[in-house]
């Protein structure tokens, strides 16, 4: 009896989510929500699409995305979290938004 045989393939997923969410939306739901609108646009969408990265999945403050590379997953991350920064730095410290990101390889 022939068994099927599970197609695998190696992909590196890049997690992010905001750090302090939940204090960020008590404090300023409209402001917060609008701000990472924004920064989905013009920034992080762009920064997906320029290394390869497909959003499997987001969800609520965070985002599940799939590289095909752990190289442009994480040259990805590494360039979201300095746009990021510059971005948010003139913005008052307990209102900034700060992303969290991990990446890992796997099948």
């Amino acid at each position: 009896m022939a068994t099927a045989r599970a197609e695998r393939r190696l992909a590196a997923i890049l997690a992010a989510d905001v750090v302090g969410y939940s204090r960020l939306v008590e404090h300023d739901e409209a402001g917060t929500l609008s701000a990472l609108k924004v920064l989905r646009r013009e920034m992080i969408d762009p920064l997906l699409a320029e290394h390869q990265g497909r959003i499997v999945k987001l969800m609520g403050d965070g985002a599940l995305v799939e590289f095909g590379s752990v190289v442009d997953a994480v040259a990805c991350a590494v360039a979201i979290q300095k746009g990021v920064a510059e971005n948010q730095a003139d913005i008052p410290t307990e209102r900034r938004i700060i992303f969290r990101i991990g990446v890992n390889l796997g099948m």
